[in-house]
């Protein structure tokens, strides 16, 4: 199911979005501005689960770990991607 909505851009923020589908990058107008959606949702998405690990750290209180070793496992652990 679709709905049909109708935006207001300024001439600057249309032409960047011709510029996108001039590209080739997207199609239409419509495509450009679901795949911002989509973008925001996913960025939305991500700060969510950030705050729970946060949240969570937080009520688990103080480690017993020294800096060092938070600093060689964080190291460690980045070094995987």
């Amino acid at each position: 199911m679709t709905t049909r909505k109708t935006i207001t851009v300024t001439d600057q923020q249309d032409a960047w979005i011709k510029s996108q589908i001039g590209a080739g990058d997207y199609t239409n107008d419509s495509e450009y501005i679901r795949d911002l959606i989509r973008r925001d949702q996913e960025r939305s998405n991500k700060i969510t689960a950030m705050q729970a690990l946060i949240d969570e750290g937080i009520a688990s209180g103080t480690g017993s770990k020294t800096i060092d070793e938070i600093f060689d496992e964080a190291i460690t652990s980045a070094e995987k991607y």
